[in-house]
Order: C-alpha cells, then structure tokens, then sequence
C-alpha cells in the first residue's frame, strides 16, 4: 500500500508532467463511475463543475476537470470532494487521473468512484 506522502508525490508529479509538456483545458464537466461493491451494479455520473451529486450515502462534489488540449479524448484528470453523508466526514478529497484511478483513490468498503473522462 502506497503511503500518503509517496502517494500525493506520485500524484503531482503526474499532474506535472502532462501541464510541462502541453496545454490543458478546463472541461465543464466530467463523467464519473460509480461502483457499489456490495450489489456489483456500475453507475455514470456526469457533473458539472460546482455540482455535487449523490451516489449511495456518499455525496460527490467536482471542483474542476481538465485534459490534454490536444487530445481530448486521452487523459483527463478530475479535482473532487467526497463526503460521507452519514458520517458528515469528506472521506476524498482530491485529484483522481482517469489513467491511474488507484494512484490518488477513494477509499471506501462499498464504494468505489473513478472519472472516466470530461465532458465540454
């Protein structure tokens, strides 16, 4: 198991590295997946930047999505606040990077969330 530290490092510099080398565009929206372990039925979630939605007990709010500018379609990477309704805990609070979902993920026994790409 990556460590947080090792971890929000990985994550940076991942999120370095495509900023380094080209442009990004801020998408309007994002398309999420959703996953309830216990029943094993997936869910999409589209959002728009500022909206949250409900998934479960959870509720999911997304700050920002981004992609490369000259791909589109290829990586996108999403900032999200997850909380715990039932707790009132955030129990994410972050960037998920649609090609490594486990690198910066939610840690949830029922749940789990990735983004699967933006939405303009």
């Amino acid at each position: 198991m990556i460590g947080p530290v090792i971890r929000a490092a990985l994550c940076l510099a991942l999120l370095a590295g495509p900023a380094a080398a080209q442009d990004t565009v801020r998408a309007s929206g994002a398309l999420l997946r959703g996953l309830d372990k216990v029943s094993g039925r997936t869910v999409d979630l589209p959002l728009q930047v500022g909206e949250a939605q409900r998934y479960g007990r959870l509720e999911i709010r997304l700050g920002e999505c981004r992609y490369p500018a000259g791909d589109p379609s290829s990586d996108a990477f999403a900032q999200l606040i997850i909380t715990d309704l039932r707790q009132n805990a955030t129990v994410f609070s972050g960037w998920m990077i649609a090609s490594a979902p486990a690198l910066s993920a939610l840690d949830d026994a029922r749940y789990d969330v990735w983004v699967m790409s933006c939405q303009s």
